[in-house]
């Protein structure tokens, strides 16, 4: 899948600065159980539950700053 595609197939993209996200659909009576992934080697993850995805972009990562 290219990097552009990426935006266009999920139906709700949020940029994360972390490789490990949590979901819960929004909360709400529309919500999903909260769940968590780790996304490993790769750069985003999809949500189970409701195909939200979460594309890490690593510029936003401050965990490698001191």
């Amino acid at each position: 899948m290219s990097k552009s595609s990426v935006a266009f197939d999920a139906p709700e993209l949020f940029v994360v600065k972390r490789k490990r996200v949590s979901c819960d659909g929004g909360g709400g009576a529309l919500g999903h159980p909260k769940v968590y992934y780790d996304m490993g080697e790769e750069d985003h993850v999809d949500c189970l539950y409701c195909d939200r995805r979460f594309l890490y972009q690593r510029d936003l990562d401050d965990s490698d700053h001191h």
